[in-house]
C-alpha cells in the first residue's frame, strides 16, 4: 500500500499528492509517469511524475479532477493509502546541454514540465519557461517554476492574471527574436501541444511533446494510446510519452481522444448517483 503523506489543493479542480513510494522515487527521472489505482478494482490512472525526492522516498503527482476515478481519488486524504502505485514508466526526457531552451506548460502541463526544467537547468542550459492557463484561478506553481527557470513568462487566456495571451504568442516572439533557441518542450492539452508544434515548425526548432493524456492502460496492452508519429504507429506509453511534435499526426490523436467521451460521461453519472444514494 502507498500512503498519502501530503495533500494540497492547487486550484478548484486540481490537487497535489505526495506519495510514499521509495522504490519508485529511487529510479524516477523527468518525463516519466506512474500508474495508480485508488482501490483493488479501480481504474488504472496514468499520471506524469511532477516531482520526486529520492532521500525522502516520495513521488509528487498533480491531478485534475475530470472523470469518476480522479474524483474518487480526490476524496482520499493524508494517511489514506492507494491500492497500487506502479513506476517509473516511460522513456525519460533526453537531457543534454542544448544552450537556450524553451519549456511550455499549459494548464495541468505545468506539473510535468517542472522536473524537466530543473533537469535542463542542472545540465547547464538557459531555461526559459512559459506557463499558462485559461484563467488565473487555474494557474499554479508560479513560484516553483521561477526556481527552476532563468526566465519565466506567465499568461492567461482571459487576462485575469499576468499577460493576456495564449502560450504560443510569447513562444513565437522568442523564436522571431535574435535569440538562438535550441529546443522547445510543450506539455499540456493536445490542442495546445499541436499549436506549439505548428508555431515552432517554420523556424525548424526541435519540439518535444508528451502524449500522456491519451493513455488508458499504460502498458501497451490495450492499444488505446496508438499514435501516428512520422507515419509509423507508436504507443504513447511504451514508446513515449515524449515524441517529436513535428511528426505527430495531431488530427488523428485529437480524434482518438474523443473515443471514450460517452463512456466517461456515463461513469461520472454513475459516480454522482452513487454519491447521492450514500448521502440520502
Amino acid at each position: 500500500m502507498y500512503r498519502i503523506l501530503h495533500k494540497e489543493t492547487l486550484t478548484p479542480v486540481t490537487k497535489l499528492y505526495v506519495i510514499e513510494a521509495p522504490e519508485v522515487a529511487r529510479k524516477a527521472r523527468a518525463g516519466q509517469f506512474i500508474i495508480l489505482r485508488v482501490h483493488e478494482e479501480g481504474e488504472r490512472i496514468p499520471l506524469t511524475i511532477a516531482d520526486y525526492d529520492r532521500e525522502a522516498g516520495t513521488i509528487t503527482i498533480v491531478v485534475q479532477e475530470i472523470g469518476a476515478s480522479t474524483r474518487l481519488l480526490g476524496t482520499l486524504n493524508e494517511g489514506d493509502c492507494l491500492a497500487s502505485f506502479t513506476g517509473p514508466l516511460g522513456t525519460p526526457t533526453e537531457i543534454e546541454t542544448y544552450g537556450t531552451v524553451v519549456v511550455v506548460g499549459g494548464g495541468l502541463g505545468i506539473a510535468p514540465i517542472y522536473p524537466i526544467c530543473r533537469a535542463l537547468q542542472e545540465a547547464g542550459n538557459h531555461v526559459i519557461g512559459i506557463i499558462g492557463a485559461r484563467c488565473g484561478d487555474l494557474l499554479f506553481w508560479e513560484d516553483k517554476m521561477r526556481g527552476v527557470t532563468d526566465e519565466l513568462i506567465v499568461c492567461t487566456d482571459d487576462g485575469s492574471y499576468a499577460r493576456k495571451a495564449l502560450v504560443t504568442v510569447p513562444l513565437k516572439e522568442l523564436l522571431e527574436s535574435d535569440r538562438e533557441i535550441s529546443c522547445v518542450w510543450g506539455i499540456g492539452p493536445a490542442i495546445m501541444m499541436k499549436f506549439v508544434a505548428l508555431t515552432t515548425q517554420p523556424f525548424g526548432v526541435k519540439t518535444i511533446v508528451s502524449l500522456n493524456s491519451i493513455m488508458v492502460d499504460g502498458t501497451g496492452m490495450c492499444g488505446a494510446c496508438r499514435v501516428s508519429v512520422g507515419g509509423k504507429t507508436r504507443f504513447a506509453c511504451v514508446d513515449g510519452p515524449e515524441f517529436d511534435g513535428h511528426e505527430v499526426d495531431w488530427d488523428l490523436l485529437l480524434t482518438r481522444q474523443r473515443i471514450y467521451l460517452d463512456l466517461e460521461k456515463q461513469a461520472i453519472e454513475a459516480y454522482e448517483q452513487h454519491l447521492a444514494s450514500v448521502e440520502s
